[in-house]
């Protein structure tokens, strides 16, 4: 941070867009997963925005953002409408954009986020359904070297969740904890895939400075064309320091939007920033108001799972560390799956909840690097893990061998029991066969036999790796440390 951002405070709001998973679009019938198909094949009158046609609400759109509010603790509204949203851009084939303005279906909600140990909470003003805009494909022509556009209109009209935040953030830290958790909230509750690679979760933030103490907003940038967690922090960190020096000069911000630049890392000015009035809000004269009951709200509200914050509570109970309680409850496939290896342990609770958080997040997340994949595209069952999770504490394999068990129960699909008997894996504790491997690793090691002799006690972990390589991990460490210990000491 420089000097000149030390003197003022810096107030940041978040407008999250996120796709809701539906099968159709929010008021068509066509074909809402376009990502990969064709340009303009998943259109129709409607989506196309011929004139004469008639939307028609869509149920399970209108479900998931009654699910999103209920999970950010909003108010869902009794009585809400649509409304045009009017603007003349080329990807808005219409002039208008389907969305909601005055009566959103969610209120008055918030979210809590922690950076550091530090907890804050993030009022959420409002989460509204709208419709999505087609997408203009920017090329430039190989030969005369001109920029052209073209439009691809299968997004258009798909259903878009606004998620709009207080200005209750005061870092770009706390800006990217935010994110993540709502992304986190978004996945458990199975409303959004919340991925902004894929497009599906976007972001825009707006920003602004005021000197220290003061209550008084200043005058706020929107920043766009962020496409990840770490541009949307980068931006903010660039912004809060341009906008410190030029307040620090004496200058005044410019009310713009301006858009992130990934290559140039700074952020550049795209038009002065549009007011409501600006967009000639008015009823959606084609839409019904939409009338929520109470019994609706508590039928979808029956539907919420546990949330990412009560599984990090109820982890951290169990004694996980933070880090073990966060990385599982951020994932919801990662956090049932675990739960369900645990269920499946004979052990007490937090037993079971730690030795589970150690190999899911140990070997099934190695697993999940190796492939690119998430766990819910993990091949073994729950249980199955669970049956060498066992073997391995009850000491019938090492933990050495049991990640090889497990490498070879995912390629192959055999179980742990079955791969341990017929290879012969079976952990060899203190046998004949056992001091015989001792005293040849001790007959061949004469110069770490001297260092232990000499004094250096450590020289017995050499020992140690000679007899584990010629078991091939079977052996049970301390027993075998033991005999080591007992022959040399002979």
């Amino acid at each position: 941070m420089t000097d000149a951002a030390i003197q003022f405070e810096t107030v940041i709001g978040l407008e999250v867009h996120c796709q809701p998973i539906t099968r159709s679009k929010m008021f068509c019938g066509c074909n809402a997963e376009y990502s990969g198909a064709e340009p303009n094949t998943h259109v129709c009158p409607v989506c196309l925005g011929l004139p004469g046609v008639l939307p028609v609400i869509n149920e399970e759109a209108i479900r998931l953002i009654v699910k999103t509010g209920l999970a950010l603790n909003c108010e869902i509204s009794e009585f809400s409408k649509f409304d045009r949203k009017n603007y003349p851009y080329p990807d808005l084939m219409k002039g208008y954009q389907v969305s909601q303005y005055d009566l959103p279906i969610c209120a008055g909600g918030w979210l809590d986020v922690e950076v550091e140990g530090e907890r804050t909470r993030v009022g959420i003003t409002r989460v509204h359904m709208e419709e999505d805009t087609a997408r203009l494909l920017h090329r430039t022509d190989p030969i005369s070297g001109e920029g052209y556009s073209l439009i691809d209109i299968n997004r258009s009209g798909t259903p878009l969740m606004e998620i709009v935040s207080e200005p209750d953030i005061r870092s770009p830290e706390e800006a990217r904890a935010y994110l993540i958790s709502l992304r986190s909230i978004l996945r458990a509750i199975g409303a959004s895939r919340a991925n902004m690679e894929e497009g599906n979760f976007r972001c825009d933030a707006n920003i602004s400075l005021r000197p220290r103490g003061q209550e008084a907003l200043g005058s706020k940038v929107e920043i766009k064309n962020m496409n990840s967690f770490r541009a949307v922090y980068e931006a903010l960190v660039f912004e809060m320091s341009r906008q410190a020096e030029v307040l620090s000069e004496g200058g005044a911000i410019s009310q713009e939007t301006r858009g992130w630049d990934q290559d140039g890392q700074g952020t550049v000015s795209q038009r002065s920033k549009e007011e409501a009035n600006d967009y000639r809000y008015f009823p959606e004269p084609d839409l019904p108001p939409l009338a929520l009951s109470r019994q609706f709200v508590e039928e979808v509200r029956s539907e919420l799972p546990e949330l990412p914050a009560a599984r990090r509570g109820r982890y951290i109970g169990l004694g996980l560390s933070e880090f073990e309680a966060s990385t599982l409850a951020e994932a919801r496939d990662r956090s049932d799956f675990a739960d369900a290896v645990a269920s499946a342990l004979p052990f007490e609770p937090a037993r079971s909840a730690k030795l589970s958080a150690n190999w899911v997040l140990g070997e099934v997340g190695r697993w999940a690097n190796d492939h690119d994949a998430d766990v819910e595209h993990f091949p073994l069952t729950p249980e199955a893990l669970a049956e060498l999770i066992e073997m391995v504490e009850g000491e019938i394999v090492t933990g050495q061998v049991g990640k090889q068990v497990f490498d070879e129960m995912v390629v192959s699909g055999r179980s742990s029991g079955d791969i341990v008997k017929e290879d012969g894996l079976a952990q060899v504790r203190e046998s004949d066969e056992l001091v015989e491997i001792v005293r040849k690793v001790i007959a061949e090691n004469e110069k770490a036999v001297a260092d232990y002799r000499g004094g250096k006690g450590t020289a017995i972990k050499r020992l140690l790796g000679g007899v584990m390589r010629e078991t091939r991990g079977r052996a049970n460490p301390q027993v075998a440390q033991e005999l080591i210990s007992r022959e040399l000491d002979q």
